[in-house]
């Protein structure tokens, strides 16, 4: 693997950081407090994205046919590099662009292209995810929430929990299980529902993250036309994990958490921490951390670039950014003291976008289990 990066893309770089530091309001680093969910900075998403979008930036990667210029994944990964540097400017709207968008690409009839691809390569919508349940969590196979066929409509029944941006959303990514007879992984298919939907209501789920940053949504009934499935009946399964596969490195995680490290290194400077050898020790083992994050995720770039499929490579990116952003993110609190209690905080918030990049996109946890399920072989107990 070549580390050096091209004098094209480079050049790149640093025409989007112009471009950053030009658009984001003087008042962004209070914004990116709340972390990418948001709502101020859900908001200010759509303006940074239909301007990134008149520029031609927003899709690059994407096909020409889709609206996007044949760029290659790795000016897609510096795009992500430079956002998530920044708290992420572009808000829910990079996960239409990381994943949802490929999915119609590779799965969706010629009308459900039309409809959603345009769109999100202009950057004008909003989407969620309907993945975890409450009684499934992060077990995707587990999932209860049924869409029973009627004709030409699906009626959905049932609740999904932990859904992030679902109060701005125009559409829902929804996962169901259609044969209400099937177990795990069988009898699953991919609904694209739209949020006015009657019969969708949502309750916000107060926490840790902030205000309005997840919600339960439960579907009464709610009738969605048998054409808003994405991919065959009963075998979305197929459908998921491809796209899980694009989330789980869709957010460098590890570019926020080397601008943070950098940030909790000039404050230990200036109070005079890094004459502590024990100091120097635990910046440097976090520093080793994010580069084993940062390698790892470019492993997956370089096997979507020669358009390898989906691999192990993804779990493992997915566990390293984690940890990338867990280490740093303990590290700041402590070095912070007393300071980082208040809510709000560089340290405080930091930490609490370590808890939500732990359970986003499946939990840490269940990636560990995946690594060793099926890339290592080892028994279940």
């Amino acid at each position: 693997m070549e580390f050096d990066w091209s004098a094209e893309d480079q050049a790149y770089r640093e025409e989007l950081q112009a471009f950053l530091e030009e658009m984001l309001p003087d008042d962004w680093e209070r914004l990116t407090r709340e972390g990418p969910g948001g709502a101020d900075q859900v908001v200010f998403s759509e303006t940074l994205c239909a301007a990134m979008a008149d520029r031609g930036w927003l899709t690059q990667h994407w096909p020409a046919e889709y609206g996007g210029r044949d760029a290659s994944a790795w000016r897609h990964a510096v795009v992500g590099e430079e956002m998530w540097a920044n708290g992420e400017p572009r808000g829910p709207r990079y996960m239409t662009v990381n994943w949802v968008g490929p999915a119609i690409m590779r799965y969706g009839t010629e009308e459900q292209k039309q409809l959603h691809l345009t769109r999100i390569s202009r950057g004008d919508v909003v989407w969620c995810q309907g993945f975890s349940e409450p009684e499934a969590g992060s077990d995707l196979a587990a999932l209860r929430t049924l869409a029973v066929r009627d004709g030409d409509d699906y009626v959905i029944n049932g609740s999904k929990i932990w859904t992030s941006y679902v109060d701005h959303a125009d559409f829902c990514f929804l996962v169901v299980r259609t044969d209400p007879d099937s177990r795990g992984r069988d009898g699953i298919s991919v609904l694209l529902v739209p949020m006015d939907t009657p019969g969708i209501e949502l309750r916000e789920i107060s926490g840790l993250l902030g205000k309005k940053y997840f919600h339960e949504v439960f579907f009464d009934d709610c009738r969605v036309p048998t054409r808003c499935r994405l991919g065959p009946e009963d075998e979305g399964w197929s459908v998921v994990t491809r796209a899980l596969a694009f989330e789980r490195v869709g957010a460098a995680h590890y570019q926020r958490a080397q601008r943070t490290l950098d940030e909790t290194a000039e404050h230990a400077r200036k109070l005079g921490l890094l004459e502590d050898p024990s100091v120097l020790e635990r910046f440097g083992a976090a520093q080793a951390v994010v580069d084993v994050a940062r390698l790892h995720t470019y492993k997956v770039i370089d096997e979507r670039e020669k358009d390898a499929p989906p691999g192990p490579s993804t779990n493992l990116a997915r566990v390293a950014g984690t940890w990338a952003v867990r280490t740093v993110a303990e590290l700041t609190f402590e070095l912070f003291g007393f300071e980082g209690l208040e809510y709000g905080s560089f340290a405080d918030s930091y930490f609490r976008l370590g808890m939500w990049a732990g359970t986003a996109s499946g939990t840490t946890e269940v990636q560990l289990n995946l690594i060793a399920s099926r890339h290592l072989g080892l028994p279940r107990e």
